[in-house]
């Protein structure tokens, strides 16, 4: 897998391309990287099989772009506009955009921000948590911050760190990634959405909030909800991906 690079207002971020046809956009989740998020699980090989041009990228503060070790440069308007950066770098017009639990987070702001980028927007690992915030933040940036994952007790935090430590990110950039990149969407920004959107979330993710109640406020949205699956488990699911596939064909 070839990582490239480009600056975006001064911090470079990894990137990578492949495939012809319409592009989509993958944006990851938190403590994740591209590889995990996209290329493990099946993701790119899969769009790039359906004869889409895949674009996926190592969100500030993880993989291979760059840290920051203030959190205001993690604001969530600004990981937003690397991937609008980035739709331009690469001569892009519009693009599908998905992001997954932080990255569809991401990537709603996207579309709120520089819907003149976003063609079709999906939602994977995010609720309600959109509009009314996680739960466990505070414990998740102090676990982050402890000298290791032995001096961390209690969940979330724990589960936090070590999934962090697994796919081998800084954990002291992600703290501050944390403590302002959980910026939430309101109701009325989200009913400013005009492009097909695909909300999916596992059946038992205690997460990401409920997928129903959040398609309230988006119009044109759909639900589907990913049998058997939690937060973790749901990104590789088949189905979750036979899913994404229909509503991109049928958004064509």
């Amino acid at each position: 897998m070839t990582i490239q690079h480009f600056s975006s207002d001064g911090v470079e971020i990894a990137f990578f391309d492949t495939g012809e046809g319409e592009p989509i956009l993958l944006i990851h989740g938190f403590a994740s990287n591209l590889v995990v998020n996209w290329g493990a699980t099946g993701w790119i090989d899969t769009l790039k099989n359906a004869e889409r041009r895949v674009i996926a990228m190592d969100v500030r503060g993880h993989g291979k772009s760059g840290k920051l070790y203030d959190p205001e440069g993690y604001r969530v308007e600004h990981l937003a506009r690397d991937a609008a950066n980035l739709i331009d770098h690469l001569g892009l017009g519009r693009v599908d955009v998905m992001g997954y639990s932080m990255g569809a987070r991401i990537a709603t702001f996207v579309t709120i921000n520089h819907p003149e980028k976003v063609r079709s927007l999906v939602i994977g690992g995010m609720g309600m948590a959109m509009v009314d915030g996680m739960v466990g933040e505070d414990a998740i940036v102090a676990a982050l911050e402890a000298p290791s994952l032995d001096d961390v007790a209690g969940e979330p935090g724990r589960a936090y760190r070590k999934f962090a430590e697994q796919t081998g990110s800084d954990v002291l950039a992600l703290a501050h990634v944390m403590r302002v990149a959980r910026e939430t969407v309101a109701p009325e920004q989200l009913a400013l959405i005009d492009v097909p959107v695909l909300i999916a979330v596992g059946e038992n993710d205690r997460v990401a909030g409920s997928p129903e109640e959040l398609g309230t406020f988006i119009p044109n949205s759909k639900v589907h909800v990913i049998p058997r699956r939690d937060h973790m488990l749901a990104t590789a699911d088949r189905t979750y991906i036979a899913e994404v596939l229909k509503f991109l064909d049928d958004r064509a």
